[in-house]
């Protein structure tokens, strides 16, 4: 499951130049205060993340599924457009 972890932070932090651990991006999708400062690391897992992985890091992170939707859910609104990837199953 680290090559999930791996993948997800190669996507995240690349584009960024961010150097996130996969604890600390784990931590940035369940605060709020991430979509209150539109988080780009963030932003970038719920939208160019696959869909796949996304499920795969959040179990993995023991991330609240609930939780999970209800943020991709805000960071499409405060981006005005839909983040497929981040789609409900």
């Amino acid at each position: 499951m680290m090559d999930v972890a791996t993948s997800v932070l190669a996507t995240v932090n690349a584009p960024y130049g961010a150097n996130l651990s996969a604890q600390q991006l784990a931590a940035k999708i369940v605060d709020p205060d991430s979509l209150d400062a539109f988080d780009a690391s963030v932003f970038a897992f719920f939208s160019e993340v696959d869909e796949r992985l996304q499920h795969q890091f959040i179990e993995l992170m023991g991330i609240d599924l609930k939780h999970y939707h209800w943020m991709a859910d805000q960071f499409a609104a405060k981006a005005g457009y839909n983040l497929s990837r981040a789609a409900r199953d």
